[in-house]
Parts: structure tokens; C-alpha cells; sequence
């Protein structure tokens, strides 16, 4: 298995990441390295990670990895409560946020050949997932488990170097699988911040029909690139647009095929390390609805086939590319192992060709814009604010974000506005977490046990939804 020392030796000198120099990414390496030195024990100190700036956030990750150090990747824009909760469920011995002062004396008192080889199962990588209450969790990967996600990538595609263009949030496992993808095969990085698009005729690199090109987009960023002429002819040069992080709604898909943009819809979530299944761009557009064939390093269980959606089940997931396991106050991250399976919470059957279609999931969670939100805290944010005297969080169909959430309340009083509702949870939720609309009702639906009825609720939703209140 390959280790982050080599694969680093082995790009060392190379302008793998498009716009950057190899010796600013040389110095940021070198001057974390200096910061880890000061730490004592590799395997018990631990780091989080929420760089904002992707120089910087890439060369503190391979730091970490090649030194062993466990590493968590957060969010450079999480809220106070957000930020409390994981430092109380991390207690990092170091905290990288505010980027790096660069010291270049030290590339020539520091020689990456000196580095010690630390082995790729002992390299521990928590990528944060949320969990059903909405706390911040972390699902613990390791080199080699991103490596085999890897793996099995090319082979799908058949494809030796991988070449990406990454919009997306590097601390999530879509945008850091594209850095995995393309630093270790030998391919370039291209990070293309959204002030980039919105001015795409300026761009002048990389040269994207010389060689096989990647991207990573959500329904959402497809849907908006799809609006814009420009950037829909400039989406068109890409060989392959990997679409994920929630399910497109089928007007989207139209709009692609009649654009002739070669999307393939995938399927996967951070515990896999990104996709497991992958729609070929040759059978979307031939009009192929599913999600695609499984990747050669994953196994998909659902039922038999069959027309009657009642006879799905729960998609169950076995792959090398599996987390260990999920980060707890309590986990000995050397001592954790891959579980055998991976229960998800989607519904779906397999076709007698190996198609998967995914039908709906079982759980109350919300994609919005490629991001999972949970009601729970949603809920627990809005009650806590004291304006409230009822309050149900659901998700409607949007063909903006995938789905909307939806604030369902019961406002102590009339003197309460959507406007105090959403200052109230400015500071505690972060921006995709919030409302998008609020709606107000003189009580909410329960059983004879008080429990909400949630398909009740999503009823008054939807149906009320020209009237509700956007932010």
C-alpha cells in the first residue's frame, strides 16, 4: 500500500495543483511540520483542521498523514454552538484555522527524505458526518481506505491519472476525494473558488481538451451552472460531471441530456469514502434513470428485483473502502477495525443488470444543496430561542436545492415574525441548517402519544408552500 511519504516524494517537485507554486505548498508543509514536531505523542495528539484557504487546508492534511498525527476536518465557517460541540467532543491538541505564516528558511533545514514511513492503516483521517440527533459525528477513515475508494475509481473508469476540477468544500469527502483521486494517480487539482464561474470567460486554465477532465458538482451547483450559457458551455468540455451528495430531481437530468453535459449520478456517503456506485456518462445519456453499476471495490444488497417498490429494502453496503467506525470521547482510534457492512437508510432494488435505483429513505434526514441537515437540531435551535411554543422541521421538494427546509411553528405570540425567528438562530445554526421558509400554524398534528405526525406535517408544507415566507 502506498503512504502518504511516498506518494508526497514522488510529486514533491511537481505543479500538481493548478494556480499554485510546488514551493508555497513546500513551505506551508514544512512550517506545519514544524508545529507537529512540538507535539510529543503521534497517536494520542490530535488535530483539527478547518483551513478555509485550499493551499493551505491540502499541505496541513498531508502533514498530519505523513507524520501520523490523527486528523478531523471541520468547517472554517461552523457556528459558536457548532465550534463548542466538536472542540467538546474532540479536544484537539492542536487547532489549524488561521492559516500559516510562511517560514522559508526551513526548506533548507528540513529534507522530506528524513521523514519516517509511517504505515497507511495507522494514519487516521475523521471526516464529519452528521448523525440523526444532528450532533456533529465523525466517520473514522484511514489512508487506505481512501485509497481503495481510489482504486476502485480508476478501474471503473479506466482511467490511470485523474484530473478534477473540485468545487466543493474540501473538509467534505467529495471535495477531499477529488485531492485523493488526483494527487495519488499523478493528476492535476484544479480548486475553482465560485467567483471563478460566475466570470468564466476570463478563465484560461487548465486546457480542459487536452487531457480527460473530471468534476464533482451537487444537483444544486448543476442546476445554476445550467442557467448560465457560459457556464454551461464550459461544463460541456468536461469528459465526466460526477454528480452526488443528494438525489436530482428528474427535470434537472432533462436539462442536462438535452445540453449534452455527461453527467454521471452517483451514490455513496462519507462512511464509503464517496461513491460506490456510479452512472456511466455514455448510459445517461442514452436515457438511463438509475444510479448506476457498483464500483469494483464495493458490493450493493437489496432485494430481488421485482416492479413493486414495496419488495425494496434498505441498501446494505460492504467495501474496502468502509470507515472503521464513528469518532466517540471513548474511541481508541488505534484499536478500531472496518465493520463488515453498512446499513444505510436508503430504499432501492437492483435491476437484473445491476442498475441501482434508489426509491426513498427511511429516515427524517434532509438533503439540502448536497448537505445533510437534520430536524432534531434544527428543532432544538428554533425551541431554544423561547419564541415557540410548537415548532416540527421537515424538507419539501425544491427544485433549487433538492429540497428546502421548512420551519412548521407554533409562535408564542402574534407579535412574532419570521424575521425575529431567523435573527434568533443566525449565530447557532450554520446557513445551510436554517430555514429557507417558515410557516406558521395554530398547532401542530399528533397521535393520542403525542408524537408528531411527520407526513402530516409535510402535507401542510407542501401544500402551503406559495404562501410560506423564503429567506
Amino acid at each position: 500500500m502506498i503512504s502518504p511519504l511516498t506518494v508526497l516524494q514522488q510529486r514533491w517537485h511537481e505543479n500538481w495543483l493548478v494556480g499554485m507554486q510546488p514551493d508555497r505548498f513546500q513551505a506551508i508543509f514544512y512550517n506545519r511540520l514544524q508545529e507537529l514536531n512540538r507535539l510529543k505523542d503521534n497517536y494520542q495528539s490530535k488535530i483539527l483542521l478547518c483551513e478555509s484557504n485550499p493551499e493551505v487546508f491540502l499541505a496541513s492534511f498531508m502533514a498530519a498523514c505523513t507524520l501520523g498525527y490523527p486528523i478531523f476536518l471541520g468547517d472554517s465557517n461552523w457556528k459558536e454552538a457548532e465550534w463548542k460541540e466538536a472542540i467538546e467532543l474532540i479536544q484537539p491538541n492542536l487547532v489549524w484555522n488561521v492559516g500559516v505564516d510562511l517560514n522559508l528558511e526551513l526548506l533548507e533545514t528540513i529534507s522530506i527524505l528524513d521523514l519516517p514511513s509511517i504505515s497507511p492503516s495507522l494514519t487516521r483521517i475523521m471526516i464529519p458526518t452528521g448523525g440523526t440527533s444532528g450532533k456533529i459525528r465523525f466517520a473514522v477513515h484511514t489512508w487506505e481506505t481512501l485509497m481503495a475508494s481510489v482504486r476502485g475509481f480508476q478501474e471503473y473508469f479506466q482511467v490511470d491519472r485523474v484530473n478534477s476540477c473540485c468545487l466543493l468544500p474540501l473538509y467534505h469527502v467529495s471535495g477531499l476525494m477529488q485531492f485523493m483521486r488526483s494527487f495519488t494517480t499523478g493528476g492535476k487539482l484544479w480548486i475553482l473558488p465560485k467567483s471563478k464561474l460566475e466570470s468564466i470567460e476570463k478563465m484560461t486554465e487548465p486546457n480542459l481538451k487536452i487531457d480527460r477532465w473530471f468534476i464533482s458538482l451537487v444537483p444544486t451547483q448543476l442546476q445554476r451552472i445550467l442557467n448560465d450559457e457560459k457556464q454551461t458551455n464550459w461544463l460541456q468540455q468536461f469528459d465526466v460531471v460526477l454528480l452526488g451528495g443528494a438525489p436530482a430531481w428528474e427535470r434537472l437530468l432533462e436539462k442536462a441530456r438535452v445540453h449534452k453535459i455527461r453527467l454521471a449520478p452517483t451514490y455513496g456517503m462519507t462512511e464509503t469514502a464517496s461513491q460506490v456506485v456510479t452512472l456511466k456518462p455514455d448510459d445517461f445519456l442514452k436515457g438511463n434513470q438509475s444510479c448506476g453499476q457498483v464500483l469494483p471495490h464495493a458490493h450493493l444488497e437489496t432485494d430481488s428485483f421485482s416492479s413493486d417498490i414495496t419488495l425494496s429494502s434498505l441498501i446494505t453496503i460492504q467495501s474496502k473502502s468502509l470507515c472503521l467506525g464513528y469518532y466517540s470521547s471513548e474511541t481508541r482510534l488505534d484499536r478500531l477495525s472496518n465493520s463488515e457492512t453498512l446499513k444505510s437508510d436508503d430504499i432501492g432494488f437492483l435491476d437484473d443488470r445491476g442498475y441501482l435505483y434508489i426509491i426513498g429513505r427511511c429516515s427524517d434526514k434532509i438533503i439540502t444543496g448536497g448537505e445533510n441537515v437534520f430536524p432534531a437540531e434544527v428543532e432544538a435551535a428554533i425551541r431554544g430561542t423561547g419564541l415557540v411554543a410548537d415548532i416540527c422541521a421537515i424538507g419539501i421538494p425544491d427544485d433549487d436545492w433538492g429540497e428546502a427546509v421548512v420551519a412548521v411553528c407554533v409562535p408564542k405570540t402574534d407579535r412574532i415574525s419570521e424575521v425575529d425567528l431567523s435573527t434568533a438562530i443566525s449565530d447557532k445554526l450554520s446557513r445551510y441548517k436554517q430555514p429557507k421558509y417558515w410557516h406558521f400554524v395554530s398547532s401542530l398534528p399528533r397521535n393520542e402519544r403525542g408524537k408528531i405526525n411527520r407526513s402530516q406535517v409535510a402535507r401542510i408544507a407542501r401544500s402551503g408552500v406559495k404562501f410560506l415566507s423564503r429567506c
